[in-house]
């Protein structure tokens, strides 16, 4: 296979401040992205989980492709093993990255910590430029014990707020917001509090709310859960509040409010005639479905893939991979779709469509979205079934393959954490500490991973048998076998995966505080960065 093409980091730098279209993938661990640092646009895809995540990052596989590793891994680097590996699906166009991030800051240039950088900082330039208005949660919490008339909207997906919220909140997450603010604070004089659980969700939902025109007082709850939390107030637990079916009054001011934006962005409108001859244009094209979860579950458009507006807008980088690509958004009544793309303009996507079509129900679908290229297939390797692994697991060496915080949470007994893509590695360190293994079981969440890995790791299993458990962990806690947690047998360190500030065990504070001050450093970093081109909305004065 022939090698991929090399580019220097002054390069990608230059194709960065251009519009070229191409894809920018960070292939290290999600956790060494976040903790070493990254370039601003890179996107992570993890060579341990290339395969599930790229054809929804990349659908478009003649798009270009840079990848970068750390740069002190050389020829068998992840970079290289990416390239191959892409290749193999369908991706022809493929350059990697001379020396990699060590490249990149010996250059002078930026290197950026954390998850979902660009648009968290976007929501940082956005509260710095609008001086969104913010209330800490002492005040909040003596509005509530005074029975003021206010409404606490949470603005995160439902499994975050469940986990974690305010008491007397209500989940209603980013794009619902506009859509049925109405509906929660039908009375202009009603106090509006948008929280998230740190800064960015919170600015964005109530700058929504402000540049919609609701006629309320709108505040951002400033750091959110985590700054209740550190406000020393008990936060809820297993809340389940929600939103129900839009009232009339709502969808009358969501329908004015969204018509008043897409004049004032100039928002472009599409037919299905507009969408096919976006798809014959040759640029990348994310189709991307913004409502809630579960209207898009009951049915969409074929095609287009669910990302919730809130979370488009929240994480931009889980959803489309390549740069200066076309988006067309889709809803049930352009509400939702044109908050969505008046944010999405705002950080620059400037190709971003709406798409202004009520399907008829025979173009609707239910099934679920393509994970894999045409012609790719998951490996089919020998398995075992719990029951058989519960029976010789004296004799086994049983690697998992999820993540390190999940590994902590519950694995089977006796099995090593250890990084798909250092099996090369740690095989042998592992089996020189296990002694007297017959066999090799490799573990994950549903068997996907271990079935990718499985091959890999019969190169260097020193000739043992190597074996899938059949339907992963998930068939064995349903199988109700007994779960070991903690960090136990790590193979490797858990920088696998970003650990956000509440997935710690200890010093829970000191994670929130760092994490709440580095949102707030990131508008000088963006601009000495100078790669990005923000251009926030200015709401209009109202009389």
């Amino acid at each position: 296979m022939s090698k991929a093409k090399s580019l220097t980091v002054q390069q990608v730098k230059a194709m960065l401040k251009s519009d070229e279209v191409f894809a920018f993938f960070d292939v290290r661990e999600e956790g060494e992205f976040s903790i070493k640092g990254h370039p601003l646009f890179a996107t992570p895809l993890p060579l341990s989980r290339l395969e599930p995540r790229v054809f929804a990052l990349l659908p478009d596989p003649k798009t270009h492709v840079v990848l970068m590793d750390s740069g002190e891994e050389g020829a068998d680097g992840r970079a290289e093993r990416a390239a191959a590996r892409l290749s193999q699906m369908g991706y022809a166009n493929v350059s990697t990255v001379q020396g990699g991030l060590k490249a990149w800051a010996d250059a002078g240039y930026e290197v950026f910590t954390g998850v979902n950088v660009p648009s968290k900082a976007f929501g940082e330039v956005v509260e710095h430029d609008n001086d969104t208005p913010r209330i800490d949660a002492a005040d909040v919490q003596k509005l509530i014990d005074s029975k003021a008339d206010m409404v606490i909207l949470d603005s995160r997906p439902m499994p975050e707020f469940n986990n974690m919220s305010i008491p007397g909140g209500v989940d209603c997450p980013g794009a619902e917001l506009v859509y049925r603010v109405k509906d929660f604070a039908p009375r202009p004089e009603t106090l509006v509090i948008v929280n998230c659980a740190g800064r960015t969700r919170s600015i964005i939902g109530a700058q929504s709310l402000i540049n919609a025109g609701l006629p309320n007082k709108v505040m951002a709850l400033k750091n959110g859960t985590m700054g209740w939390h550190l406000a020393g107030l008990k936060v809820a637990r297993g809340e389940t509040k929600s939103f129900g079916p839009q009232g009339a009054e709502a969808a009358k001011f969501a329908q004015a409010a969204a018509a008043d934006i897409a004049r004032r962005m100039k928002i472009r409108k599409i037919d299905m005639a507009g969408l096919k001859k976006l798809e014959g244009n040759g640029r990348p094209l994310y189709k991307l479905d913004v409502r809630d979860p579960s209207e898009y579950a009951k049915g969409h458009i074929k095609d287009f893939r669910h990302a919730a507006g809130g979370q488009l807008v929240q994480a931009t980088d889980q959803y489309v991979g390549a740069r200066n690509a076309t988006i067309v958004l889709h809803d049930n009544d352009g509400v939702r779709a044109t908050m969505t793309a008046h944010w999405l303009l705002q950080m620059n996507w400037n190709e971003t469509y709406i798409l202004d079509h009520k399907p008829a129900s025979s173009e609707l679908t239910t099934e679920a979205e393509p994970r894999f290229p045409a012609g790719f297939a998951v490996p089919s390797p020998a398995s075992v079934t719990p029951a058989e692994l519960d029976k010789s697991l004296k004799q086994t060496l049983v690697i998992d393959l999820d993540t390190s915080l999940r590994y902590r949470d519950g694995h089977v007994p006796g099995a090593w954490f250890a990084v798909r893509a250092n099996l090369a590695k740690t095989i042998p360190e592992m089996l020189k500490q296990q002694t007297g293994a017959t066999r090799i079981v490799l573990v994950s969440p549903d068997g996907e991973i271990a079935a990718l890995a499985a091959g890999e790791a019969a190169q260097h299993a020193g000739g043992l048998p190597v074996a899938i458990l059949a339907g992963g962990l998930k068939a064995w806690r349903d199988d109700k076998r007994a779960i070991e947690t903690g960090h136990v047998r790590m193979a490797d360190p858990p920088t696998d995966v970003w650990y956000r500030p509440y997935d710690f065990k200890e010093d829970v504070e000191a994670a929130m505080r760092q994490y709440l001050d580095w949102e707030v450093d990131l508008v000088p970093q963006v601009k000495r960065d100078g790669d990005a081109s923000f251009a926030v909305l200015k709401p209009e004065k109202h009389a």
